[in-house]
């Protein structure tokens, strides 16, 4: 069984690799997948901080507002609106039927503004508990 540091470990360097890779997406106007990978980062930090608070796996979850909620992470009411809001990123560009409606909503100005991951909105999330510079959740 892996330990705790190396769970942790784990989540977190997938969390930073994946936000290098909505970067990418996001210079290169591929918006819709930039937004996707906005939240597996998100996902990957709380379930980290899951690890470091509840001291298990964390749960086999897509839903951010439940992982923060498990992870014991207290939010406000606006933190919790945009872990929904991100959530539906990963609802919207994942199935056919509702991505192609989702990709004319991806424009530039909305992915950099109120969408995630860019500057603007991550530190919003921060809290007593949470910094979202994802390393520093060790």
């Amino acid at each position: 069984m892996k330990t705790k540091e190396t769970l942790i470990d784990y989540w977190l360097k997938s969390a930073a690799s994946d936000m290098e890779v909505a970067g990418h997406l996001f210079e290169k106007g591929d918006y819709h997948y930039c937004l996707f990978f906005g939240h597996l980062v998100l996902e990957k930090a709380l379930k980290a901080l899951y690890v470091k608070n509840v001291n298990s796996n964390p749960p086999f979850k897509h839903s951010l507002p439940l992982l923060a909620e498990k992870g014991q992470l207290i939010l406000t009411r606006d933190q919790e609106t945009f872990l929904e809001e991100v959530t539906d990123f990963n609802m919207e560009a994942r199935y056919p039927d509702i991505k192609f409606s989702f990709y004319k909503k991806c424009t530039k100005e909305f992915t950099g503004s109120g969408g995630f991951p860019f500057p603007g909105h991550i530190p919003e999330l921060q809290t007593d508990v949470f910094i979202f510079s994802v390393v520093t959740i060790q």
